[in-house]
């Protein structure tokens, strides 16, 4: 069957590799062609079987994100960065819901804290996750830094 890779890590698709379409049902691959963008699951070996996948997304586990995919240093996985708390020059803006990706920009989704909002703030805004923007990020301790980031929210 046909498989779309929208992953930036698509070297965790190979032969014997296990992932998920809902949170029982678990798929091996049997093989892959990454040249013909064609894969081949256990147990679906005619296309009567195969059609029960289609448009079905496949998921992993976060364990298994992180023994698959190799990072460079710097990088952190998106699910690592949600739910951080986006600091200015130590003032609370609030915290990343999502990680949004437009065109080649990444996004981070920051909803507006508390404070902010009660001074008429927007609820959430967009600050792209690139330098200059990026001072720093400490997934341990669920902390971002930015800069810039208060005039776009103003702006927003």
């Amino acid at each position: 069957m046909k498989l779309h890779i929208k992953s930036d890590f698509p070297e965790q698709f190979r032969k014997g590799a296990s992932f998920y379409i809902n949170e029982k049902d678990k798929l091996t691959i049997d093989s892959i062609n990454f040249e013909r963008g064609l894969v081949k699951f256990e147990g679906y070996s005619t296309p009567e079987l195969a059609k029960k996948l289609t448009n079905k997304n496949l998921y992993t586990t976060y364990e298994q994100t992180r023994k698959d995919c190799r990072l460079e240093e710097g990088e952190n996985f998106w699910f690592d960065i949600i739910g951080c708390k986006v600091y200015e020059e130590d003032e609370l803006l609030g915290e990343v819901k999502e990680l949004e990706r437009i065109l080649d920009v990444n996004y981070l989704l920051i909803k507006t804290d508390e404070k902010l909002l009660e001074q008429k703030k927007a609820k959430s805004f967009l600050v792209p996750h690139r330098k200059p923007f990026l001072i720093s990020i400490d997934v341990n301790e669920k902390i971002i830094k930015l800069n810039g980031a208060k005039d776009i929210l103003e702006a927003s």
